[in-house]
């Protein structure tokens, strides 16, 4: 079972150019859609990547935000939160990487005009909450209960993550189920290498990651896309998902890492994801994840010992499942250095801010 498929979508947030960090109460949907204008539409891209109901989704950049509708349905606006980059599927980790890294350069050349810079971080670090000003009307009130993910959605207006997606032409229906409910059992213990949020309301908070305190658990750890015809699981958070184009389906899309500034941990963490997705002994299984466990380790990620050995023992499994597949094992020889050391990119960014710099667009404070 070899025939692995890739592709990453990057939430990135944007600087002001004085370092201020950037988003909805002071940025319009006009202003980051300019920067999309300005960035070039590849035929290639299609039909791997999906447009969207509104069009706003058509480049491989596109503006991520909140809409708002009027009482029949008709768009009204856009609150912008930053831009994501999506890759379209790639055969190899390493192209899935090189895409991302490419396209984010071409991002930054397109903001600086517009006096913006994108950064990575995994949780807004100047406020913590998005309000839905006015209320909902009627018709949105009706939309937003479509799915869980729709009920929640205003909650990813403060986040920033990938979706790291895989395929695997083997794996059946069944099978994909399975991966998902590993996936989603094993993630408090996966999310740690990733942590990137050790910021909100203006200060360190505490913690490592504030993204996976407030949204695993009421939002999915792993999605699994099926086919229409294919059984859907009854979850909340969804755990499965009807595939919206055919290049969906059988995608496994883990969705609870946090936004990370080198593309480089992107593929180690895609390499740890595919020896998961290979291996054969790990016994746990969950439709839904467990947001207890999410919030403690948010907290204290790998210096905590029991977090430390339990991501160590993923990291175990995984190469067993690897074994012959020299590319995965190098790169999950990275990641276990990033075990060895427990440090995640929170660290380094308290460090920094410790140390007196400004971190993505929050400075210390005298």
């Amino acid at each position: 079972m070899t025939d692995f498929r890739y592709g990453i979508e990057h939430e990135c947030a944007l600087l002001h150019l004085d370092g201020s960090f950037a988003d909805f109460t002071d940025v319009g949907f006009d202003v980051m859609q300019a920067i999309v204008d300005a960035l070039p539409t590849d035929p290639a891209d299609y039909p791997q990547l999906r447009v969207g109901d509104q069009g706003i989704k058509y480049k491989r950049w596109y503006v991520e935000g909140y809409e708002r509708f009027d009482e029949r349905g008709a768009l009204l606006r856009c609150d912008p939160k930053g831009i994501e980059i999506r890759t379209r599927i790639h055969p190899t980790i390493e192209a899935a990487v090189a895409a991302v890294r490419a396209d984010l350069a071409l991002l930054a050349r397109a903001a600086r005009p517009h006096g913006l810079a994108p950064t990575a971080i995994g949780f807004n670090p100047v406020r913590s909450d998005y309000p839905i000003v006015p209320p909902l009307n009627a018709w949105e009130q009706a939309h937003r209960q479509d799915s869980p993910e729709e009920r929640t959605a205003h909650l990813h207006m403060t986040t920033y993550g990938p979706d790291l997606n895989l395929s695997c032409a083997a794996l059946g229906p069944a099978d994909l189920v399975d991966v998902g409910r590993k996936l989603t059992y094993y993630s408090p213990w996966l999310v740690p290498l990733s942590f990137s949020s050790p910021f909100r309301d203006g200060t360190a908070w505490g913690g490592l990651s504030a993204r996976t305190e407030i949204r695993t658990g009421a939002r999915p750890a792993a999605l699994v896309f099926l086919d229409a015809d294919q059984p859907q699981l009854d979850a909340d958070p969804s755990l499965t998902q009807v595939a919206r184009i055919p290049a969906e389906v059988g995608r496994i899309e883990f969705k609870a890492f946090d936004s990370c500034p080198d593309p480089t941990l992107y593929g180690e963490l895609l390499s740890l994801l595919t020896g998961l997705v290979l291996d054969a002994t790990l016994p746990g299984r969950a439709t839904t994840p467990d947001a207890a466990a999410h919030r403690a380790v948010a907290r204290v990620g790998l210096a905590d010992d029991a977090v430390h050995a339990g991501t160590g023992e993923l990291l175990d499994a995984a190469g067993a499942a690897l074994a012959g597949r020299d590319a995965d094992l190098g790169r999950l020889a990275g990641l276990r250095g990033r075990w060895e050391r427990r440090e995640c990119p929170a660290t380094a960014m308290l460090g920094a801010y410790r140390a007196g710099q400004a971190v993505a667009g929050l400075s210390p404070r005298p």
